[in-house]
């Protein structure tokens, strides 16, 4: 079972901590693109965490199930109207199975790097192919690994500085692994989280799609279907199963 770092006071204040994933220019575009792939569903979220994109979805009329190894971000997810339309599934969603078959699977935001070895990575889009249907659709979305912008001999990286948040990677290139600590000045104090990923390259994702029995079907530089050049900072990558 992997660790559970979001707990606690990061489920209680999630929305606020990452307020911009909130954002309707932010959620509409992703929304959109999944309903697409969905199709008529279910979709299988894994990860879905206060349900910031299954609640749309459902809206839609779109069936979600969701996989979170976190019993408090479940939590929030059920304060949340419309909630009681999504089942979820507590468990680590790299071997956790559920009943049914789904047109989609997802996972947003970089949280593939949660599984923090090959391994598990591997594992994951196996138990993914298992939860699709013939010609399902599994869709990610992930940052590049920013190799190039570490100095020779560094291995930190910020990747926001602000009056109320600091944040950087510790990263170790030979093992693809980072750390990536945040301080937070709010309420009148400072609060520190700090969580281990694991980066991983699209031609990585691709030849564990390939094992699990899939192809990339597409892949963007971002939810609006944007090119995917070298200069992109992350990507949308969709992967079909193989009839």
């Amino acid at each position: 079972m992997a660790a559970n770092y979001f707990d606690g006071w990061i489920a209680e204040r999630y929305s606020t901590l990452w307020a911009h994933l909130f954002e309707p220019h932010v959620v509409e575009p992703a929304v959109e693109l999944l309903s697409e792939l969905a199709g008529t569903g279910p979709a299988l979220e894994l990860g879905i965490g206060t349900g910031r994109l299954a609640l749309t979805l459902t809206q839609r009329g779109i069936p979600v199930h969701g996989i979170e190894l976190s019993p408090a971000m479940v939590q929030q997810l059920r304060r949340q109207p419309g909630s009681d339309r999504i089942d979820v599934t507590i468990g680590d969603f790299a071997t956790t199975r559920v009943a049914g078959t789904f047109t989609l699977a997802y996972l947003v935001r970089n949280t593939i790097m949660n599984l923090t070895t090959q391994d598990a990575q591997v594992e994951c889009f196996r138990n993914v192919a298992l939860h699709l249907g013939p010609d399902g659709f599994f869709a990610i979305e992930v940052v590049i690994p920013p190799w190039q912008r570490l100095p020779a001999g560094e291995r930190v990286i910020p990747f926001d500085v602000s009056a109320e948040h600091l944040g950087f990677d510790e990263i170790d290139v030979a093992t693809q692994r980072s750390v990536s600590h945040h301080y937070w000045f709010l309420e009148g104090e400072t609060k520190r989280f700090s969580a281990p990923f694991r980066f991983v390259w699209p031609s990585e994702l691709d030849l564990m799609a390939r094992l699990a029995g899939m192809r990339l079907h597409e892949r963007w530089g971002g939810w609006n279907r944007e090119p995917f050049t070298s200069d992109c900072g992350s990507h949308i990558s969709v992967w079909q199963k193989l009839a």
